[in-house]
């Protein structure tokens, strides 16, 4: 997911310390994030607690925040990973380690061992290659969209982005086995063809092992098929129009975005008006912490 200009602007206020901006984070974010923590861990003090450790260490990292990557997907990293804390300190049994793609977010919290300098070098040459690569993934995706199909970006979706094998998706989308690995098969070919029209001196040979690997990862850190909250919405009224609306509840229901489906329970409680969320107390608590970093 391509950063949003209005997001870029508004990390720029806070930079600068406009507590105004700041209050507008905390305003559009809260409600997901808390919708995401409520869903893995009982306590409503907890999951708040766990918001406002985010939006603290949101304001801790900002200097090195990069604007090439989406704002909300950098908060909800955050959020995991004072998730997990949280639950080791309390010996909970963790479900699920943080994907490894998220490792970027150890290079920018407080406490790392690496320069800003060095961290900038290292990840210069792989932001390349993976804004690449996020390219060529959203051109296939396009196309697909655009031609209306669905079914297949269904069966890539849940290779690429949920890590399924063959048989798995068949079993879940009630298709052949064959047809899956058809599906997959093209898909890595048209890929090929993409990276070598864009960067024809790049290793023109991208097998399925290493397709299975570099894609997930870059369509998770990317979001590529992720849906925007208007699109929610309309889903919530039901207002879609198949294909989207098939498509829409294939994504949260069968792939389970977790950003999707937090962002969908938020826009529930706001249709409800029982989100109950103290934003100004957010905003108290932290807004210290954005005087400190100017």
């Amino acid at each position: 997911m391509k950063p949003d200009k209005a997001d870029v602007f508004l990390v720029e206020e806070i930079v600068k310390g406009n507590e105004a901006a700041w209050r507008q984070l905390i305003d559009r974010f809260s409600g997901r994030l808390l919708a995401f923590a409520r869903a893995r861990i009982a306590s409503l003090s907890d999951a708040e607690d766990l918001v406002q450790e985010t939006f603290v260490g949101f304001l801790q990292s900002l200097g090195h925040f990069d604007s090439n990557r989406s704002l909300e997907t950098y908060l909800f990293t955050i959020l995991r990973y004072k998730l997990y804390d949280l639950l080791r300190q309390r010996k909970v049994t963790v479900l699920s380690e943080p994907a490894d793609d998220e490792g970027w977010l150890e290079q920018v919290v407080p406490g790392s061992t690496e320069t800003p300098s060095r961290i900038a070098v290292a990840a210069e040459s792989e932001s390349e290659q993976e804004t690449l690569l996020a390219q060529i993934l959203r051109r296939l995706i396009h196309e697909l969209r655009d031609r209306d199909a669905f079914s297949d970006l269904q069966v890539i979706e849940l290779i690429f982005f949920g890590g399924k094998r063959n048989l798995e998706v068949a079993d879940l989308l009630d298709i052949d086995q064959k047809a899956v690995a058809g599906i997959k098969f093209r898909a890595i070919q048209k890929l090929q063809k993409y990276l070598t029209e864009r960067e024809p001196s790049a290793v023109a040979c991208l097998d399925e092992a290493r397709a299975d690997i570099t894609v997930a990862k870059v369509w998770r850190e990317h979001r590529l098929t992720c849906l925007k909250r208007s699109t929610l919405g309309s889903y919530l009224l039901g207002l879609l129009d198949d294909p989207w609306q098939g498509y829409t509840q294939f994504h949260l229901d069968v792939v389970g975005c977790s950003m999707c489906v937090a962002n969908l329970s938020d826009l529930q409680s706001e249709q409800e008006e029982e989100s109950g969320i103290d934003n100004e107390q957010f905003f108290q608590s932290s807004v210290g912490f954005l005087k400190r970093t100017v």
